[in-house]
């Protein structure tokens, strides 16, 4: 009987585990390892896109991929999982339930927007956090074209100064003036409780983003956090009030829930703390990837951040390491020593910087043609074809 691989979730890292595992199989010419995904839908969405227009087209199909690589795959979602007899409960779309056995476990279930006990936050903000949601606010988006020229209608508050608050705020001066016209006076306010816009990065950094706000008109209230959101705007802690019809969330993921079915210790982002081959302390069958794994990158402190850049060779790793679990083969330890961001700023361009130090190495147009290679090529699928694929998921090959 074949081994089974279990990997729930189908997002970067669980499409990649699940490739890098059937590389293993295949470089070791075995057939005992059956590989097996686990998500509401064959496709992958990107994520890390949807702060652009035209979300819906941000979604790769994997039903291809998957057949050429012998890769199952079941549709429905994980509700719970069982680590003392190796089980896992699912729903299919029809709300019939099914129990899945497995010899290992991945568990790439990604993360969720982090919605802490705001009055009106459920109610009335938007977020990009799902494919969903990030339809929804585009959706509204076009609908206050139909509306009549207020302040409110024209403005727009971003409550949460990270990397996502920053991507999309810079973008929406342009998706406005696409819909309410050249000549709208709009506003574009970002809500961060530090004291600096993009205090979590570097000096040179944090320089960048300053500038290209204030090319583009987009307003920092620093300093200050949410009181309350209605209907027709926001109230800050600090007193003030701004009147707006969109109200947009982006303060702090966390892992998916599933993490907490899973008795070990997580991190303050509900993240399953794993040694360095991505396993689980104490549950040596269950691997934790992506954004459900807090792992070190490196020799010197550095963890793996909640991004797309770590998930894809996490999952790389995860799916070498169960695999090579069951196969009687060295695991690999997880090591991702560059690191680099990519910072999209809507009209004005972009940022690249290289190292943990983040080194500001290009800006505006030249860094806009990195940002736009990585997100639109360097992330996606591979195409369906076995030795692409394979020589992609290698997770010792270099990726950034």
């Amino acid at each position: 009987m074949k081994k089974h691989l279990l990997i729930l979730g189908s997002g970067f890292s669980g499409m990649w585990a699940a490739i890098s595992a059937a590389r293993l199989a295949a470089l070791q010419n075995s057939d005992e390892l059956g590989i097996t995904v686990l998500s509401p839908a064959p496709e992958l969405r990107v994520r890390p896109r949807f702060y652009e227009e035209n979300v819906s087209g941000l979604v790769a199909p994997l039903t291809d991929l998957f057949a050429e690589l012998n890769i199952g795959y079941l549709e429905g979602g994980a509700e719970h999982i069982d680590t003392k007899t190796k089980t896992v409960l699912w729903r299919d779309k029809h709300g019939k339930t099914t129990v899945t056995d497995y010899d290992r476990l991945v568990l790439a279930t990604g993360s969720q927007a982090k919605r802490p006990p705001i009055a009106g936050l459920a109610e009335f903000a938007f977020d990009i956090d799902q494919l969903e949601s990030a339809q929804v606010l585009e959706k509204h988006l076009d609908a206050l074209s139909m509306q009549p020229s207020t302040p409110a209608r024209n403005t727009v508050v971003v409550c949460g100064g990270g990397f996502t608050g920053i991507e999309l705020a810079t973008e929406l001066p342009a998706r406005l003036r696409a819909r309410f016209g050249e000549n709208t006076e709009t506003k574009v306010i970002v809500v961060e409780r530090g004291a600096v816009a993009g205090g979590r990065y570097s000096d040179a950094l944090r320089e960048v983003i300053t500038d290209a706000s204030e090319a583009l008109g987009v307003e920092w209230r620093l300093n200050t956090e949410i009181e309350a959101i209605d209907a027709d705007g926001v109230t800050l802690k600090s007193g003030e009030r701004i009147s707006s019809s969109t109200v947009i969330w982006t303060a702090g993921v966390q892992a998916h829930p599933l993490t907490q079915q899973i008795d070990a210790e997580r991190d303050g982002q509900a993240r399953l703390r794993v040694n360095e081959t991505l396993q689980v302390p104490g549950i040596p069958e269950v691997y934790a990837t992506g954004d459900t794994a807090h792992a070190r990158t490196d020799e010197v402190g550095n963890t793996a951040l909640m991004t797309c850049q770590h998930a894809i060779q996490l999952g790389k790793f995860a799916g070498h390491n169960a695999a090579a679990s069951l196969l009687n083969v060295e695991p690999y330890p997880y090591r991702q020593v560059n690191y680099v961001t990519c910072l999209d700023l809507g009209g004005w361009g972009a940022v690249y910087t290289e190292g943990w130090d983040q080194q500001v190495k290009s800006v505006r147009q030249e860094a806009k043609k990195i940002k736009i290679a990585i997100t639109n090529e360097l992330i996606y699928p591979p195409v369906a074809d076995r030795e692409i694929a394979f020589a992609a998921a290698d997770p010792l090959a270099k990726f950034v």
